[in-house]
């Protein structure tokens, strides 16, 4: 199914956020992945449901516990020396509170430098994964990334900004460097976090601003370089920042999170994001990665058997962590 990137330059603000946000309301089968190569974060804000049966072997506390850090892309990485298909992803996730279920990442930069040679087969296995999306957290791309190789396999790769002149800046410098990486390949987005007092007006302004890094300006006439094309870029809109709201997902459970403007923002953008990938198949080739064959009851609202394809928000944050 489709793989979407989430990515940023300098600071990474907001992937791991946005990419939690926009999977609990995705309205499709989804998996969260943290591939930032710097270490993930989710192990230490949100914490694991509660275990019917100790899937992967893994028995958990009845009333939910910390996310296994071992249980992720450090153990797949261990079994994908021997060759990685798609449906050896299921056997290292876990589910969130809430029903989101997750691929927690590395603990530390010093396990990705070893493990450069996996993100291109990852990215297949990921692309291949139906009925299931996948939403990568990439975290910050420096230049000569070796996420290129799993950004290749990507059927979008979504850059975050703040609606900042450094930010901006940085963005339009990784926008014409992913321009060149990626030629021939998936399409490039933008998405601002948007002060929700100037929402449009700040989307709009990166978006002239990112326009001189589309490899021509507006009416620009000049010539393409022979070769594969550079890939679209398109300022796709905005996430709200709200930072009520982002503690809240990173939190114990409210009423308020579903009427927050984090969530209401990241909405309209996994709609957006959906309308433009591929339909999902008519019919699921098995459970979902991390869902066993029988659903587990709602969870704070969610119905009984939404699990994935419903609103599935996280509970229960497990401690606070600078976001990447």
């Amino acid at each position: 199914m489709a793989l979407i990137a989430l990515a940023a330059d300098k600071g990474a603000p907001g992937v791991t956020t946005a990419a939690v946000a926009l999977g609990a309301v995705w309205p499709r089968p989804v998996l969260v992945a943290e591939c930032d190569q710097a270490g993930g974060d989710l192990v230490y804000r949100l914490p694991a449901a509660p275990s019917d049966s100790g899937r992967g072997g893994q028995e958990q506390d009845r009333d939910g516990g910390m996310l296994n850090p071992s249980r992720g892309l450090l153990s797949l990485a261990a079994t994908a020396r021997r060759g990685l298909r798609p449906e050896q992803v299921a056997e290292h996730c876990q589910r969130l509170v809430g029903g989101l279920d997750v691929l927690v990442g590395l603990t530390n930069a010093e396990q990705a430098q070893a493990m450069t040679w996996l993100w291109g087969p990852l990215g297949r296995a990921f692309a291949g994964l139906a009925p299931v999306d996948v939403i990568v957290d990439c975290g910050r791309l420096g230049a000569g990334t070796p996420l290129t190789d799993l950004l290749r396999e990507a059927d979008l790769v979504v850059l975050l900004t703040r609606a900042t002149l450094e930010q901006v800046a940085h963005l339009r410098e990784r926008v014409a460097a992913l321009s060149e990486d990626l030629r021939g390949g998936p399409p490039l987005g933008v998405l601002v976090l948007a002060d929700p007092r100037d929402f449009r007006g700040s989307i709009a302004e990166v978006d002239r601003i990112v326009a001189g890094a589309r490899g021509r300006s507006p009416g620009d006439a000049g010539a393409e370089p022979a070769g594969p094309p550079p890939p679209t870029v398109t300022v796709l809109g905005g996430l709200a920042l709200d930072p009520k709201g982002a503690a809240l997902l990173s939190g114990s459970w409210g009423g308020r999170l579903d009427r927050s403007l984090l969530i209401r923002s990241a909405r309209e953008v996994a709609a957006d994001l959906v309308g433009r990938l591929q339909p999902a198949p008519a019919a699921p080739y098995g459970p979902a990665p991390g869902r066993p064959a029988d659903s587990s009851p709602g969870v704070h609202g969610v119905p009984a058997g939404a699990g994935y394809a419903g609103e599935q928000v996280p509970a229960g944050g497990r401690g606070e962590k600078g976001d990447r």
